[in-house]
């Protein structure tokens, strides 16, 4: 009878832990790298990968941070607006009464975000919803943009295997996890640099690295997840 109620007593403690630790990162499993190894991933990282279509496995992060995205205008409603990615990623922006509007260069209103036009857009990236800062209507009829084909981006696919891959230069240092979340300009930036030269993801955050160089992470597609960009605001890498 004692050991009966012993063993039960450590089963209710065991699935106690379990839960307690899925809520606060304790519990952990183990995810493969490119390289084959083996390396502890927390639930923590499982959750904040939750949180945008595809995560790539990068960098845990507690909260929002500032990204952006790019695309074209579904639908507008008095208090937000959908848009399409060039890669069929659907976001969800968030208008706020400090958001600014630009048309081209030109300072304009949020009357310029109609159905159809096509959108650039700054803010507090939380998975596939952006507080927007900054709206940038495009011009109609721009030419020569680059587009996901031609820039090899891999469009997300539900269960399809994220691609491994690495074009440019990567730092010699980068670990994934490492380096320091930047906002304001400097993270409006390197996203605007990030997708322009890789469109159709939703960056959800900017790293500044221990080079000087900032890691832009970007979920919505197979690939890249991380977009590299030198202190001048110029793509130099990607995996």
């Amino acid at each position: 009878m004692f050991s009966r109620r012993l063993t039960r007593s450590i089963a209710i403690g065991a699935t106690a832990l379990a839960i307690g630790g899925g809520a606060y990162g304790i519990v952990s499993a183990t995810a493969s790298t490119s390289s084959g190894t083996a390396t502890a991933v927390s639930s923590t990282s499982a959750i904040s990968a939750q949180r945008g279509p595809v995560s790539g496995g990068s960098n845990a992060r507690s909260g929002p941070a500032a990204g952006g995205s790019s695309g074209t205008v579904d639908s507008v409603s008095k208090s937000s607006f959908t848009i399409s990615t060039s890669a069929g990623q659907k976001v969800t922006i968030e208008k706020a009464a400090s958001t600014k509007y630009r048309k081209g260069t030109s300072s304009s209103s949020a009357s310029a975000v109609k159905k159809g036009v096509s959108v650039l857009v700054l803010g507090r990236t939380s998975g596939t919803t952006i507080t927007a800062s900054q709206v940038i209507v495009q011009p109609t009829g721009s030419t020569g943009a680059i587009t996901p084909s031609s820039a090899g981006v891999v469009p997300f696919q539900r269960g399809a295997q994220s691609t491994s891959k690495q074009v440019g230069e990567i730092p010699a240092s980068y670990s994934q996890g490492s380096g320091t979340i930047v906002s304001g300009t400097t993270a409006n930036k390197a996203t605007e640099a990030a997708l322009a030269a890789y469109p159709g993801g939703i960056v959800d955050r900017v790293v500044k690295l221990s080079n000087g160089e900032y890691e832009v992470h970007n979920i919505g597609v197979n690939w890249p997840h991380h977009i590299f960009v030198n202190p001048g605001f110029t793509v130099v890498g990607a995996n």
